[in-house]
């Protein structure tokens, strides 16, 4: 298989492309890492391949809405609050 059709069948699929499929998954994985392991941005971004810490909390602001430390934070809240209800 080309590596066009591989794109057009993968955005097809999964309706982004390979690349921005990548991207959520590694922002996925490590706020996954944030909050089940505790260790911090820089090292988590690291972990998944970023090499800036810049790059990686303005692509996890992006896709999560607010930067990686407050997302954890209020991620870790509402939990506790669901946890005590």
């Amino acid at each position: 298989m080309s590596a066009s059709s591989l794109h057009t069948h993968f955005k097809s699929i999964t309706h982004m492309t390979p690349l921005k499929y990548q991207k959520q998954f590694r922002l996925q994985e490590a706020r996954r890492l944030m909050l089940a392991e505790g260790i911090n941005a820089g090292t988590a971004g690291f972990a998944v391949g970023y090499e800036s810490q810049s790059q990686f909390s303005r692509e996890y602001r992006r896709l999560f809405g607010a930067p990686p430390r407050q997302d954890i934070e209020h991620l870790q809240n509402n939990k506790q609050f669901i946890a005590s209800a």
